[in-house]
């Protein structure tokens, strides 16, 4: 990521902060009803807020799908809902989502079948939701990808491939669930994650302190975990 755009997120989040103190001084000050400051601060909107720097950062699926969730939940709590059609909520949720995966993918198809673009071997892009996935990655000029996971898990193992030369990026989103990655121990591994209720490790412990690893191997991780976390680790 260029140092702009760490910057904007960072500035966007700062903003974010700002507003939820604000609320708070506001509603401490009883000059709002605590009804729209509970509103303001809720766990929809926090997945409204994850889903926007989600499309800042370049992940549009898992950006739209954390802003409908966030969306759909919201709205029963701004007007009535009858408890027939909340009930339909998650399987309309489950819906969305295929129709968006099913959505992206044929529209990938459609550009790499048209001579728009090429699809990249050495990126991934996973999704995962209530499950699990375990991946092996053994390209020789990885430049890193996306993982989206949600109630669910997700494991790299990236230690037979080859970071390009200019470095290497994972966009992570985890949201009730986790991520972790087994890397080669010559790799730097620089932590950008944002964490809301969770936790980035590295497990990599001595043996990566005594090794002599190459600073120009770099792996950065950056995103958000939400109830969830990140892991780094080499067996």
């Amino acid at each position: 990521m260029k140092d702009r755009e760490r910057g904007n997120k960072r500035y966007y989040f700062g903003l974010i902060l700002i507003g939820i103190g604000g609320i708070l001084i506001l509603e401490r000050l009883n000059l709002i009803p605590w009804s729209i400051a509970d509103l303001l601060i809720s766990w929809q909107m926090l997945l409204i807020a994850i889903g926007v720097f989600s499309l800042l950062g370049g992940n549009r699926t898992g950006g739209t799908i954390m802003i409908a969730i966030g969306g759909i939940f919201l709205v029963p709590e701004l007007v009535d809902i009858p408890h027939e059609i909340r009930r339909l909520y998650w399987p309309l949720l489950l819906v969305g989502a295929g129709v968006a995966l099913i959505y992206r993918h044929k529209g990938c198809k459609s550009r790499i079948e048209h001579g728009v673009g090429e699809q990249d071997l050495n990126q991934f892009d996973d999704f995962v939701i209530f499950g699990g996935r375990e991946v092996f990655i053994n390209s020789q000029d990885l430049k890193g990808g996306r993982s989206t996971s949600i109630f669910g898990g997700i494991e790299y193992d990236l230690r037979q491939a080859t970071l390009s030369p200019q470095g290497a990026y994972i966009d992570t989103i985890s949201v009730f669930g986790g991520c972790s990655i087994k890397v080669p121990l010559d790799w730097n591994v620089r932590n950008e994650v944002t964490t809301i209720f969770g936790a980035f490790t590295d497990k990599r412990g001595d043996t990566f302190q005594h090794s002599h690893y190459d600073p120009s191997k770099t792996l950065v991780i950056r995103g958000f975990t939400v109830f969830g976390g990140f892991e780094v680790k080499h067996v």
